[in-house]
Order: C-alpha cells, then structure tokens, then sequence
C-alpha cells in the first residue's frame, strides 16, 4: 500500500483567487509546522507543486526526508481571467460562470483557465506515476486546496460538488492510501 500525505501550503492572506499567480506563503508559524513535519512519517519523501506558496511549505516541513524536485502538474487550478479578481469582481464579471464554476464542477472553466476535470486528469496524471515510481512508501505532496480536494473526489469516490464540501485549511493534512483493492480517504483537514 503507498500512502499519500497531502499538505496544503502555508496561508497567503490573498484576498482574490490565487491560481497560477506565484505569491509567498507566511511560514511565521513555526510551531505549527513544527507539529505538521513531526506528525509526517521520517521515512517518506516529499515532492511539491512548483508554485513558491508550495514550494517553501515543503521546504519547511522536510527536514531530513528525500526531496524530489518540483513538479508544475501539482499546480493550484488555472483561474485563467479569475486570479487576482476578488470574488465580488468575478461574480460581476461572469455572473451565470462565476456561480455554476462551484455549483457544477466538472467540464466548466474560468475565462482562459483549467476545469475540474482537467485538473483533476493533470494531478492524477503525477499521482500514479508517484505511485508506481515509489510503489509501497509514505509521499508527502505539498500544494493547493483544489489539487487536494480533486484527489479527495478520487479517494472516496465522492463526486466533485461532494468534494469541494470537505474543509482543507492552510497546512492541513489530508491522507489517503491506494492499494491492490483500490483507493481509500483517511483523514481530512488533520492540523496536528
């Protein structure tokens, strides 16, 4: 069985849809990280999206595991026209998109942006080759609330709308597992 721990980076204190938008995370916190690298298992290795926010959450949480190289296909979603909006500045813009983009995830995209799907193909996409590559390890994957809830929607077989209910704060845990008889959710949202 190979365990995957999902870490949501440090927060951003954005205030508008942060995509592909490559802002810092804060890391001021050092207890909690502290707490999250010390729940981690010592063994796994940890891989990150290549957006900094990720970047340097992986970077703090590491410690003396393996660090595989960033990898864009664990990117936040493309907000395309969105990043950098506020939610009030979205919804004036697209109004009918901007509410059916949450209420009906699926095939739906920001103006020159990614869908669900797409995302959740790109990100699944890394998973199993992480998967096979490191078949039977702990991989700590460090990255952003919409890559984590689209591999929640896979662990649990929820359906996307199901999965975008779950809660996943600024670096939470998330664990899943995949095996011989298939994928399964563990806990959701774990602040150590």
């Amino acid at each position: 069985m190979t365990r995957l721990w999902w870490v949501r980076h440090g927060p951003t204190h954005e205030k508008a849809f942060v995509g592909w938008r490559d802002v810092p995370a804060d890391l001021s916190d050092h207890a909690l990280i502290n707490r999250v690298a010390d729940h981690l298992p010592e063994t796994a290795i940890v891989i990150s999206s290549d957006l900094i926010r990720a970047s340097a959450t992986a970077d703090a949480i590491m410690r003396n595991r393996t660090r595989l190289p960033d990898h864009p296909g664990l990117r936040e979603f493309d907000f395309g026209a969105w990043d950098g909006l506020h939610f009030t500045q979205v919804a004036e813009r697209d109004p009918d998109l901007s509410r059916r983009f949450w209420e009906e995830p699926g095939d739906l995209t920001a103006p020159d942006g990614e869908s669900w799907n797409a995302v959740a193909k790109r990100v699944n996409a890394v998973v199993d080759d992480l998967c096979q590559r490191h078949n039977g390890q702990d991989i700590i994957l460090t990255a952003h609330i919409g890559v984590i809830m689209t591999q929640i929607q896979r662990a649990s077989g929820s359906t996307a709308y199901q999965a975008m209910g779950h809660q996943v704060d600024n670096l939470s845990i998330t664990q899943m597992s995949v095996g011989p008889q298939g994928w399964e959710l563990g806990v959701v949202n774990h602040l150590p």
